[in-house]
């Protein structure tokens, strides 16, 4: 036992001596960095800068007393536009005519068929003369007035909404009801309008626009531009009545036919997705009426191509060219 004490103190010491006579590599030296002259304390010429209080390296972020404007932000000079988007514009021959209807559309003033109304009341000059023949041709660099305020083409504009409830599809309203417009007031400065009629309580797609001959074309009949509607309705739908959508429904006066019925859920025959190509009014709603259903809810999610995939309800963003092109070229007719 004394042995095996001795041998214990013997490395002991061992350490304690060699610990003490070591040569070895000291340990390395906090960081410093000599001072200049002005920064000089009365008891210190050398400053360490391992603690993160005393850093000049810190970032300005962590910086409570730091000011947000005088961040300067790492953007590039290129991508300071946001919302808006600039769209290629079209080219506009200055010396090929066009109809002065076309025109007006076109300066997002109202529809070609409104502006056959106005040219016949009188109100619409070419080069202070008065117009009142419809067909004339106006060429771009003529001075066109309406109610002797200049018309100009304005920049195209194309806006997606999801449509929510209890809003007005119109640009004004006399019963002061909240309307689409109100809820993209802020979105641009030029002169738009819905395309076509989402009742009050209808839900869903909307496109807004000041492209007049795109309106004309998504809205008339003969280019049949596909909708698809989400309907939930009180009761469960009968097969028979799946049947008579399919081969037409007399609304009184006329005969619509549904594209294609299915139903949403496997679980439930309530909510209905109903594909038709039909523009009329209500349409719709008139067709579950027809059959002794009540419709409680109406989402439109399919116009001529678009969804409101990422689209919140009551929120709108603004079409790509990609989707403004297919558009215009018609890639989603019948």
């Amino acid at each position: 036992m004394k042995n095996e004490r001795k041998n214990w103190n013997n490395s002991n010491n061992y350490h304690t001596d060699r610990k003490e006579n070591s040569t070895s590599r000291p340990k390395r030296k906090r960081f410093t960095r000599p001072l200049k002259s002005s920064q000089l304390d009365e008891n210190s010429e050398r400053r360490t800068y391992n603690k993160t209080y005393h850093s000049e390296f810190r970032s300005k972020r962590f910086n409570k007393n730091y000011s947000r404007d005088e961040f300067k932000s790492r953007r590039r000079e290129s991508d300071k536009s946001f919302g808006k988007p600039t769209y290629k514009k079209d080219y506009i021959d200055p010396t090929k005519p066009i109809r002065l209807n076309k025109y007006i559309s076109n300066a997002g003033v109202c529809s070609r068929r409104e502006a056959d109304e106005f040219i016949k009341a009188g109100v619409i000059s070419v080069n202070n003369e008065i117009v009142t023949e419809l067909g004339t041709k106006v060429l771009p660099t003529d001075r066109v007035m309406f109610h002797n305020q200049p018309v100009t083409l304005e920049h195209k504009i194309y806006i997606l909404l999801n449509k929510p409830k209890d809003t007005v599809t119109t640009v004004e309203d006399t019963h002061n009801r909240r309307t689409v417009m109100d809820i993209i007031k802020n979105a641009c400065s030029e002169r738009v309008y819905p395309v076509g009629r989402l009742d009050r309580n209808t839900t869903g797609v909307l496109l807004i626009t000041n492209d007049g001959e795109l309106t004309t074309k998504l809205t008339h009949p003969k280019h049949n531009m596909k909708k698809i509607y989400y309907v939930g309705i009180d009761k469960d739908l009968e097969s028979e009545d799946i049947d008579k959508m399919l081969n037409g429904i007399d609304l009184g006066d006329f005969v619509v036919k549904v594209d294609d019925v299915r139903f949403v859920k496997e679980d439930t025959r309530k909510l209905i997705g109903v594909e038709i190509h039909s523009g009329q009014n209500r349409v719709v709603r008139r067709i579950f009426d027809a059959l002794g259903y009540k419709v409680l809810k109406l989402d439109r999610v399919f116009f001529a191509g678009l969804t409101k995939k990422n689209v919140q309800r009551g929120k709108y963003r603004f079409l790509t060219e990609r989707e403004i092109n297919m558009l215009k070229m018609g890639a989603y007719e019948k």
